[in-house]
């Protein structure tokens, strides 16, 4: 071929790649179950990437929970009132009610001296898998009102956690209603707190020691009280616990349908101890706690969407709740429902089953303050490059306005984390807060969220706290005021003297 033949052929070359290169769509062609992509002038005029820089992120949502050193009141409550009401990183009150924890912290501020154990149960998804997130906030609730231990473990454990080492031995059987290989499902309802039960007949055993794991926060390990939650058991039906070698009080009963709770108060922290069953009944739970305070349960369900509740027996439920004084119920849900929504229908198919499950725990425990902690940022590829799931910031609204309704209150951990794109960059992170499934967070990333959402809710009780010091009538004034009057009376006291009714005593 001749030189020119040859220059004017890869010329024409060039023109046919430039002609595709401006008129092919960024979002590609479809073939069939393929999608043909191609480099072209609308994808690049999309310009670079936005990256979000997480560390500036993290940076700003640990500094709305700090309050400046001041000596006055009317500053305390200036950043009250910012963070209740426009903080992004706040927990979202039903009627921006600011007395909703008011009950729950009352009694946890009084555990100790009354001498009582009062739970704060955690349902989740794989995100809390291995005591993630729950570990943060149980030992902050811990330091701060009391208490100690892992809290509620199940007799079969099926995932391993960083809290407590567990075992067991002989004849126990695990039914779940999230079930795999290793589990049953049971012809009833009767499948209590943690969603799941151990049916023993005949001689068995459940054994636990304090965990060595270098990730487990300090409170968990200490362990002085061991409870067991059973039911349907048969008459003559007996536990009895061992704890680093010593043979604690045993404890026969007779049959019953309902729930039991038996308690063994140690006089010191235990390493280990094993838990014997002799006869047969429904072992819903075993409690590993210390001391009078606060206990936190960890409650992971991997591939649940939060809309099985309500298949668990309701007077099982209630009389479970009662027995075990639980106050607060976090209920974190909405990531495993993301991949199958395609449309705002299914948002809203999705809501009512939600809501649902909302108005079912009002029911079973309506002493229990309930917390609804929606989706983290989940990351998919879009023509190569990693975004935010489409949809998933109207899931997110959806579930926080669905809660909100129910009078309950709403963390917006998808927007804590930074709104979208932000799991990607989690996971770019040096060291690492996102897994590569751009899904679920590391270790170190789970417990950025955990400190979070502990140091959010201490601000309410900070905030309770303070309260108690002042008329009702004068917090109330305070918090109706409208954001214009407050930066109003901000301008006005600069460079003047603060009345003394605004020191502290």
């Amino acid at each position: 071929m001749k030189p020119a033949r040859t220059l004017l052929f890869i010329l024409s070359i060039f023109i046919l790649l430039g002609i595709g290169w401006f008129f092919f769509p960024a979002e590609g062609v479809a073939l069939g179950k393929m999608n043909l992509r191609f480099p072209s002038y609308a994808q690049d005029q999309l310009g670079p990437d936005v990256e979000l820089d997480v560390d500036s992120v993290l940076n700003n949502v640990n500094k709305s929970f700090e309050m400046n050193v001041s000596e006055t009141l009317i500053d305390s409550l200036d950043f009250y009132y910012d963070f209740l009401t426009i903080n992004p990183n706040r927990i979202h009150l039903p009627n921006n009610d600011y007395t909703y924890f008011d009950s729950m912290f009352y009694l946890m501020e009084h555990a100790v001296e009354t001498h009582k154990v009062y739970r704060v149960v955690h349902y989740g998804d794989s995100q809390i898998e291995m005591d993630r997130i729950t570990s943060v906030l149980r030992q902050r609730l811990q330091e701060m009102f009391g208490g100690s231990g892992p809290g509620m473990i199940s007799a079969v454990k099926r995932i391993s956690s960083i809290s407590v080492t567990q075992g067991y031995s002989g004849n126990l059987i695990r039914y779940a209603l999230i079930s795999d290989s290793t589990s049953h499902k049971a012809s009833h309802g009767r499948y209590g707190i943690m969603t799941q039960f151990c049916q023993t007949t005949g001689q068995a055993s459940v054994n636990f020691s304090k965990s060595k794991n270098s990730q487990a926060y300090e409170k968990a390990r200490e362990i002085s009280r061991v409870s067991v939650l059973f039911g349907n058991n048969s008459e003559g039906f007996r536990v009895a616990l061992k704890a680093d070698g010593v043979q604690e009080e045993s404890q026969t009963f007779a049959a019953k349908s309902g729930p039991s709770l038996f308690t063994w108060e140690l006089p010191s922290n235990v390493e280990k101890g094993t838990l014997s069953l002799q006869g047969s009944a429904e072992i819903y739970g075993v409690m590993l706690d210390g001391g009078y305070g606060v206990a936190v349960d960890n409650n992971a369900l991997r591939g649940c969407s939060g809309t099985i509740f309500t298949r668990i027996n309701k007077p099982l439920m209630e009389e479970s709740f009662k027995l075990t004084d639980t106050r607060m119920i976090i209920l974190q849900f909405g990531g495993n429902r993301m991949p199958m929504i395609t449309n705002s229908k299914q948002i809203s198919n999705y809501m009512s089953e939600l809501d649902k499950q909302v108005k079912y725990f009002k029911e079973v425990a309506p002493q229990a303050t309930i917390l609804f902690i929606g989706p983290a940022d989940m990351g998919k590829s879009y023509n190569g490059k990693i975004g935010t799931w489409k949809g998933l910031p109207e899931l997110n609204d959806s579930i926080k306005a669905m809660a909100l309704s129910n009078n309950i209150a709403y963390w917006d951990m998808f927007h804590v984390m930074g709104g979208e794109g932000s799991m990607a960059q989690y996971v770019k992170h040096k060291p690492q807060l996102g897994s590569p499934d751009h899904i679920h967070f590391t270790f170190l990333g789970a417990q950025e969220i955990g400190n979070q959402l502990a140091k959010s809710l201490i601000i309410y009780h900070d905030f309770y706290a303070l309260r108690k010091r002042l008329p009702d009538d004068y917090i109330y004034e305070f918090m109706s005021k409208d954001q214009e009057q407050i930066e109003q009376e901000r301008e006005a006291r600069k460079n003047k003297f603060v009345p003394t009714k605004f020191y502290y005593e």
